[in-house]
């Protein structure tokens, strides 16, 4: 297992308690040796995480520490949880938003240890938003909480990465309807500023190639297939251009994720949601990492949600997990080289 900066662990949230974070938690802990999983604190309840271990039928030693810094150490012997205490019991598959609190309260406390520099990166397990929704939770989803509690002005920016793609969607969680009014000049351009700046900081990539997709079939072939490419998204590409940024595009979206294709950027910018996610979960279904660039701390999170039909059940894969650790870890330490923005 490679060090960490500092020798801080990452801080893994509790995500759902209903769902499947503590599956595939036991599960990449018990992959520790075999596939060379950083050290991770977990922020939950330990009473739960053992009892669903032994549901489960895994052997996991569960040890509460008081602090980030006892995790490392301890991290080959135990599973190493600072306690963040569950109200109601916990029933697989059904989520209850009385213990929504502790769910919000697991993100907090993962994000203040960051920040106060005692843990390397935050990887979250996933949320069930409907659940914390009738917790009185007001934010869309972690993207957004997170930006609240870094306290950004801006809205950062999500990339998704798995084998040898990482995709950017410019517009995100909207109908295709109203991705096409919201895709603007300007969005785009923030898009490919802070994706280029996350590909040096956080990847060691000292001069990022930015591929950028049209909206349009053919990038709109001229204009016979729609504007977008020539008023909104060309535009954009020459300003980022300006700024000294590798960018090529509008490229047709409908052949620049093929294997050579892929080789020729490092980035892929899309204009909307599936435009970006279906051809990361194709080319590596099972180990896509969800990523948020732009935050002061690195942040990671598998690229699935709560999975509550198979909660409990020993079925969940946690192969999504294991890549977002990894990728945490690595973009922690690369945050510590000096780099030229």
């Amino acid at each position: 297992m490679a060090a960490l900066p500092g020798s801080s662990p990452l801080a893994l949230t509790m995500g759902e308690p209903a769902g499947i974070g503590g599956d595939i938690t036991l599960k990449a802990w018990a992959a520790r040796h075999e596939l060379a999983v950083p050290p991770f604190v977990v922020l939950d309840d330990p009473d739960r995480l053992s009892a669903l271990a032994a549901t489960l039928g895994m052997t996991v030693p569960v040890r509460e520490v008081e602090s980030p810094g006892e995790a490392v150490g301890l991290f080959n012997q135990a599973l190493p949880v600072l306690p963040v205490r569950l109200d109601n019991p916990v029933v697989a598959g059904t989520p209850n938003p009385a213990n929504g609190a502790a769910v919000i309260a697991s993100i907090d406390r993962a994000v203040a240890l960051v920040q106060a520099g005692k843990a390397a990166a935050v990887v979250t397990n996933p949320i069930q938003k409907s659940s914390l929704y009738a917790a009185g939770f007001r934010h869309p989803g972690h993207t957004e909480y997170l930006a609240h509690l870094a306290g950004l002005s801006e809205e950062p920016i999500m990339m998704l990465a798995a084998a040898d793609l990482r995709v950017v969607p410019v517009t995100i969680h909207v109908s295709v309807r109203d991705a096409v009014d919201l895709l603007t000049t300007d969005a785009i351009i923030h898009a490919g500023r802070v994706t280029a700046a996350a590909l040096k900081r956080d990847f060691g990539i000292e001069r990022p190639r930015l591929a950028v997709a049209g909206l349009n079939p053919h990038a709109g072939e001229g204009g016979a297939m729609g504007r977008e490419e020539i008023d909104v998204i060309g535009p954009a590409i020459a300003m980022l251009r300006a700024d000294g940024i590798d960018v090529s595009g509008p490229r047709p979206p409908d052949t620049m994720f093929h294997a050579a294709a892929r080789r020729g950027y490092d980035a892929a910018l899309c204009m909307y949601h599936d435009q970006a996610l279906i051809p990361v979960k194709t080319v590596d279904f099972d180990s896509g990492v969800n990523i948020t660039l732009g935050l002061p701390f690195v942040r990671t999170s598998p690229d699935h949600g709560t999975a509550l039909d198979i909660a409990g059940t020993g079925a969940a894969n946690a192969t999504s997990l294991i890549a977002a650790l990894k990728t945490a870890a690595e973009m922690a330490r690369n945050r510590q080289k000096p780099v030229t923005l």
